[in-house]
């Protein structure tokens, strides 16, 4: 029955990420209650797979503050929105530890892409101002990538 909750939880997040870039690419703004959602849903995720208070959980949170510190230093500089900070560091709750390190890596590919797309998409359409990269779809797309991974190499 754990493992059926473990499934449901992780489809669960697939949609609260999806419906984050899409919040994202409209507005340009990740809502709280998807952060929370995401943060929340964590626990149930560490009960149903096993891991032990400690030192399971207890690396996960602390991984989960690191990236969120380190992030919050880009949101410091202007170079990342705070709904990224937050949607990212509750998606590292999801994550075993040695995940963390492709989450970022695909999470830089997909927001290098995207940052060019949304430069360009500036560029042609002759808009003003700063163009504003909606990260969340990166972010998204890495935490989307990943959850794929448990479904698609099982085989690996």
């Amino acid at each position: 029955m754990a493992d059926g909750i473990s499934w449901a939880l992780l489809v669960a997040l697939a949609g609260l990420l999806v419906a984050a870039a899409v919040s994202d690419l409209r507005k340009r703004e990740i809502p709280h209650a998807i952060v929370i959602a995401v943060a929340l849903l964590a626990p149930g995720f560490w009960w149903t797979t096993g891991l032990a208070l400690y030192p399971d959980v207890a690396i996960q949170l602390g991984v989960a503050l690191l990236v969120f510190g380190l992030f919050a230093i880009a949101f410091t500089f202007g170079w990342m929105g705070g709904g990224d900070v937050k949607l990212l560091s509750a998606l590292v709750l999801w994550l075993p530890s040695g995940a963390v390190l492709a989450l970022l890596v695909i999470m830089s590919f997909a927001g290098g892409v995207l940052t060019l797309a949304t430069w360009a998409s500036h560029r042609i359409r002759k808009l003003s101002g700063a163009v504003e990269v909606p990260y969340g779809v990166a972010i998204a797309f890495a935490g989307l990538w990943l959850i794929g991974q448990r479904f698609l190499n099982q085989f690996g």
